[in-house]
């Protein structure tokens, strides 16, 4: 049986879905967007994580809106937007976001605390810059 935190699952063309072969560390990204390739901004990595820390960079996704669903926990999400805005969202077990495309965003987890959320991210472009 698939499980969400060791085995990410693809959405693709034409209302696909597939179970991912288990996360093992960063390197699994770059095999995961050369098996997906052919799907091209379309695709969505679906994933779970959990984190007792903060983040330590920041990302964004030109080519679409990424769902972040707070499953357990609090997480707070800090957004800075194309146009120079910024905007923080303060996400409980049961709240989600959408990081817009373009967004540039990051996390903070309450000292001492755990949160765990759900990703649906649209990855071909991601970038990451250090915080």
């Amino acid at each position: 049986m698939p499980h969400l935190p060791t085995n990410p699952a693809h959405l693709g063309l034409g209302a696909t879905a597939s179970v991912e072969p288990e996360f093992t560390d960063e390197s699994w990204y770059a095999a995961y967007s050369a098996r997906h390739a052919a799907d091209g901004i379309e695709g969505r990595l679906v994933s779970q994580y959990s984190f007792d820390q903060s983040w330590d960079s920041w990302e964004v996704h030109p080519h679409g809106g990424e769902l972040v669903i707070c499953t357990a926990g609090t997480l707070t999400l800090h957004q800075e937007h194309p146009d120079g805005s910024t905007h923080t969202i303060i996400l409980h077990a049961n709240d989600y976001a959408i990081n817009p495309p373009g967004t540039w965003h990051t996390a903070d987890v309450p000292p001492g605390t755990t949160a765990t959320a759900i990703f649906i991210t649209p990855g071909e472009g991601t970038t990451h810059r250090r915080r």
